[in-house]
């Protein structure tokens, strides 16, 4: 367990990281929705690791595949130490004179400043605050089906790890259709319908733990293989357009630490999720030898994720409108810009002209 946490810190820190790191770089070179690009390419490494250890898994032994896990992540490390900050456009990193303690801690506080002054803002914190409590309400049974998969219906887990493939599969796809598509609707319908597909995708396993799809004519290993990883990749999806939105609503400047809110938020809200999770295991008396609270659990899942939509009008109805205030926005700027050149530059010529008439009358005279 001591081992588990360890490793789940580092990955903790390191995705709050990176989606600090590309919020920041898609406010500083204009590049709206680079989130998404970003959950595409999250989803073809999910598919490339599924995909490895799906195969791997029942054929070398645990400590050889964690062995293999540890040699990807130094390459990882190695790269992030080679590449330099300078090299994406962004602020360099503080130099060894102006590391010190009093100026790292003045750092912080000014940036914990900035951050206080965004998530002040309704047109942040609301849209945030419904997205953690969307994830935070839902009971996480996600164990309790695993072991039922593996323990009582005694599927291989490398059909769970194939079906965890496919639903990397789909997370790629959805986001494509996401960023193609999808982001000029808006962002309030887009989440209800999402919502709403999230909470009937967890009532796949309660057709698996009633073994309706046996009375159907589909296998259990089928079933699962096509339906296992829907609900979880519909939640992921979930995510996506809040984190276009946040980056995108972010005052310049505090575009990381936002972001990295956000992330670190949700992450709580997952934690909570499993602590919710676990009660309800309790409460209905779920063993490893007694499943029969299981399909309880299961619609009790299913309703607590429909309870976010009696708050979802916290979510503003389009994001594109609020694109498109800023581009007014920049618009105005640049052409008030223009008319104060413009006025500039007739000054010095009516000058010049008044000057010149001076000089002819005196010559006259």
């Amino acid at each position: 367990m001591a081992c588990v946490l360890l490793s789940n810190l580092g990955a903790a820190i390191t995705e709050v990281a990176q989606d600090a790191l590309i919020a920041e770089y898609g406010q500083k070179h204009k590049i709206v929705g680079i989130q998404s690009y970003a959950f595409m390419a999250i989803a073809v490494a999910g598919i490339l690791g599924n995909s490895l250890g799906g195969i791997l898994v029942s054929k070398i032994h645990p400590r050889a595949l964690l062995l293999i896990f540890s040699l990807l992540l130094s390459v990882q490390l190695l790269i992030s130490l080679l590449t330099k900050e300078e090299s994406l456009g962004l602020q360099k990193p503080l130099s060894a004179d102006q590391s010190s303690i009093s100026s790292t801690l003045s750092n912080i506080k000014r940036q914990f400043s900035s951050l206080q002054v965004a998530l002040s803002e309704d047109k942040i914190s609301r849209p945030l605050l419904w997205a953690v409590a969307s994830i935070a309400v839902v009971p996480m049974l996600t164990g309790s089906i695993f072991c039922y998969q593996t323990q009582s219906l005694n599927l291989d887990p490398s059909i769970i790890g194939i079906s965890k493939v496919i639903g990397q599969m789909l997370l790629l796809s959805l986001t494509v259709l996401y960023n193609r598509y999808w982001k000029n609707i808006p962002m309030r319908k887009l989440i209800g319908k999402v919502q709403c597909l999230y909470a009937f995708s967890l009532l796949l396993d309660l057709i698996l733990v009633k073994q309706i799809n046996l009375k159907l004519g589909v296998p259990n290993n089928v079933f699962v293989l096509c339906f296992s990883g829907l609900a979880e990749t519909i939640a992921i999806f979930k995510t996506v357009p809040f984190f276009v939105l946040i980056g995108s609503l972010c005052p310049w400047g505090c575009e990381a630490s936002v972001t990295a809110f956000l992330a670190s938020a949700l992450t709580l809200s997952s934690i909570i999720s499993c602590f919710l999770g676990i009660g309800l295991t309790s409460i209905l008396g779920i063993t490893s030898d007694n499943y029969s609270g299981l399909s309880v659990g299961i619609m009790l899942q299913s309703l607590a994720a429909l309870v976010p939509l009696f708050w979802i009008n916290n979510l503003p109805i389009t994001q594109l409108s609020v694109e498109k205030e800023k581009e007014k926005e920049r618009k105005k700027g640049r052409s008030k810009r223009s008319r104060k050149n413009r006025r500039v530059g007739r000054v010095p010529l009516n000058s010049i002209f008044a000057y010149r008439r001076e000089r002819e009358s005196e010559l006259e005279r």
